[in-house]
């Protein structure tokens, strides 16, 4: 950008020693160094700031992308929707539920359980004596 070498720098120090003079002159480099370190630290961030939404919008285009090319994302929705009408409808018809329609299917009572067969005796068994 800017191509200054040695002897620019030298006749720009020389130029500033004989308009300031010696007593004034390191006050005024150590003021030109720290409003060139706040404008550098400044340019710093506004760099990363930029940088950084650079990559924000770079990363959404990619998500948009994949998203638009992923028909899985819509298969899921479509099921989820699909799902949740299935619920809702369930949850009407039980809620409601038409006395015709409860007449016609009653069920008839559980009958009751079978007894458990009983073990044959032995004919084995031991005395009482012996």
């Amino acid at each position: 950008m800017f191509d200054v070498g040695f002897w620019e720098l030298m006749m720009i120090g020389l130029v500033a020693l004989l308009v300031f003079g010696p007593e004034r002159l390191p006050a005024l480099a150590r003021t030109a160094g720290l409003w060139l370190g706040r404008a550098r630290r400044f340019l710093g961030t506004v760099k990363a700031d930029i940088e950084q939404e650079i990559k924000a919008e770079e990363l959404k285009r990619i998500l948009n992308e994949q998203q638009l090319k992923n028909p899985l994302h819509d298969f899921v929705e479509e099921t989820r929707n699909a799902l949740n009408d299935v619920r809702t409808q369930s949850e009407q018809s039980l809620a409601a539920p038409d006395p015709a329609a409860a007449a016609s299917t009653v069920t008839p009572p559980p009958s009751p359980p079978e007894p458990a067969p009983t073990p044959p005796v032995s004919a084995a068994e031991p005395k009482a004596g012996a």
